[in-house]
């Protein structure tokens, strides 16, 4: 049997580490957004060549006024390629066209989107403001559940650690998608945004689960036990749980991943990463960060009383 509680900081210092690589990772390369935030084209082609591929269009782009940063991906159920590029006024927009079915034969336009940077830096704040809110939300909500419990850890304790424990789970993949956009190019779009309020759904419910049985055990122990023990007890009870829970995910993700359209693909390993980093956070992070806080408290306390 792993005893969490008894190693808890050697547990903590392994998510603060991560965390800080995340954070050194997000000020040193920052993201790289998408149209959906700064604004463009989007645009959905299909040809009736089927040799035709993404490597041979971007080729076709790189030489265009606004095609250097053009990001293509196939779309392998509608046999068709998806584009992304900077504004290109309607003109542009059909000069293309005239140009691919020159070079490329029979081309069909499926859909041509643009998006204003009005619209992707309004879009772009209210994301920022939705995580937000929803953190803040997420801990309002888990202070007043647990507001009967006040001893010997107050309720809004509990409230505090979940917030660590979501900046945990969004620092994490947040990270990774500034890495992954420094050295391939990978965008932040509005789907990682989709990505990390369900992460944090998925991770503060794992963590409830936890703390409402560490509020079970207090009521029916009360006075019998230190908390750290009553702690450990209840992660024990809840571990096969949680880690079967978020196995069926995982390999839920993995499928898709793996046989899955690639216009999903950096969506679900945003959601896997975020998955793996709740689990860990809900099972090592958060209740034993509860066990080490009281432990600060009641040292406090007692070197207060010794002067």
């Amino acid at each position: 049997m792993m005893h969490v509680i008894r190693h808890r900081k050697v547990f903590v210092s392994i998510s603060a580490a991560l965390v800080l690589v995340a954070f050194i990772a997000i000020a040193l390369f920052g993201f790289k957004p998408s149209i959906d935030f700064t604004g463009g084209s989007l645009w959905q082609i299909r040809f009736d060549d089927t040799t035709v591929t993404d490597a041979s269009l971007r080729e076709f782009f790189s030489s265009t006024p606004h095609g250097n940063d053009a990001i293509i991906y196939p779309d392998l159920s509608s046999q068709s390629f998806i584009i992304k590029l900077q504004n290109v006024s309607e003109l542009e927009h059909q000069s293309y066209l005239s140009e691919l079915t020159a070079r490329y034969g029979a081309t069909t336009e499926l859909q041509f989107n643009a998006i204003g940077p009005t619209i992707g830096g309004q879009l772009k704040q209210k994301s920022i403001y939705a995580t937000i809110l929803v953190i803040i939300g997420i801990s309002l909500y888990v202070a007043f559940a647990f507001r009967k419990v006040s001893y010997p850890v107050r309720s809004w304790k509990y409230g505090v650690v979940t917030l660590i424990s979501l900046l945990h789970d969004v620092a994490i993949p947040a990270g990774v998608i500034a890495v992954l956009g420094k050295y391939w190019g990978i965008e932040m779009d509005a789907n990682f945004v989709v990505a990390l309020l369900v992460i944090m759904g998925f991770s503060v419910h794992d963590t409830i689960v936890v703390f409402d049985r560490i509020r079970e055990n207090l009521l029916l122990k009360r006075g019998a036990g230190s908390f750290d023990d009553i702690v450990e007890d209840s992660i024990q009870q809840t571990f096969a749980r949680s880690i079967n829970t978020s196995l069926t995910l995982v390999l839920v993700l993995c499928a898709m991943i793996i046989f899955g359209q690639p216009t999903l693909k950096i969506f679900e390993i945003i959601m896997l990463i975020g998955v793996v980093a709740g689990t860990y956070s809900s099972i090592f992070v958060a209740s034993p960060l509860l066990t080490m806080w009281h432990s600060f408290g009641n040292n406090s306390t007692g070197k207060k009383n010794t002067k």
